[in-house]
């Protein structure tokens, strides 16, 4: 594991924290490079159902850490080769068939947000703060994550974001879509939530992310990967103990991973 990033398990919820925390957890090269890697194991791993994102200390993450810029972005090649990785990252993220859910307090910003955009589910304290920052850096931001951001705000909050550089605060945010719901107890209620997730059919849930990725990554109609989720689905025997456990009027003890 590179340093500043840890990784843990509990039962079936794993979560990979930035820990650098004197430094608001900005993100080095090495934690960008090391992210596939977590996530093809939480992906492998059929024992866990949920990845959890968070940051150590009071901050999500402030960002890409801009100390190695001088060093790794100096020139046209090196920030290419610098942004390749950052998009492996949000690529491997936005990827993963089971759930991801950013735990977010503090600052939540540039790189930090581009994390949380690429997750399925975004959390947020009440004192959050959000923005991605590229036009104060001179930077324009990659294809991929843009057309993530769009999806989920919109064109116009999108370029809000990315042309001003200016930072939101977590009810803004709330209200633009960009987190799912902000908390007073953020621990308690993402606790409850990622537990309502490891409680749904695991085949579904893959399924229907698989499906979604799909439509954000262009699909404008059902192809035959689409099709054979479908049908693997109602084949299955999660369905079969859907049906029953509804038809009895008891909650379903599903057991596809």
């Amino acid at each position: 594991m590179a340093p500043g990033l840890e990784f843990t398990r509990d039962g079936e919820v794993a979560t990979l924290t930035f820990a650098r925390p004197e430094k608001k957890n900005a993100i080095s090269r090495d934690m960008w490079a090391a992210i596939p890697d977590v996530v093809a194991e939480v992906e492998a791993d059929p024992a866990l159902k949920v990845l959890r994102l968070t940051g150590a200390g009071a901050d999500f993450s402030a960002g890409a850490d801009i100390s190695e810029f001088g060093s790794l972005r100096s020139t046209a090649e090196g920030a290419a080769a610098y942004d390749k990785v950052v998009e492996g990252a949000v690529t491997a993220l936005a990827g993963l068939t089971k759930p991801t859910v950013a735990v977010i307090r503090g600052n939540c910003i540039g790189g930090g947000c581009q994390i949380s955009v690429a997750c399925d589910f975004r959390f947020a304290e009440r004192g959050a703060r959000f923005g991605i920052t590229p036009a104060k850096l001179g930077i324009v931001y990659d294809f991929r994550s843009t057309r993530q951001l769009v999806s989920l705000i919109g064109p116009a909050h999108a370029r809000f974001f990315l042309l001003s550089g200016r930072l939101i605060d977590a009810t803004r945010a709330r209200e633009i879509g960009l987190v799912n719901d902000v908390f007073a107890d953020l621990e308690g209620e993402v606790s409850a939530f990622v537990a309502t997730l490891c409680e749904r059919s695991q085949a579904s849930i893959r399924g229907m992310n698989r499906i979604i990725g799909k439509i954000l990554d262009g699909a404008a109609e059902t192809d035959e990967e689409i099709e054979t989720i479908r049908s693997a689905a109602i084949h299955g025997e999660d369905y079969a103990e859907g049906v029953a456990a509804f038809l009895s009027r008891r909650p379903p003890e599903f057991t596809a991973s």
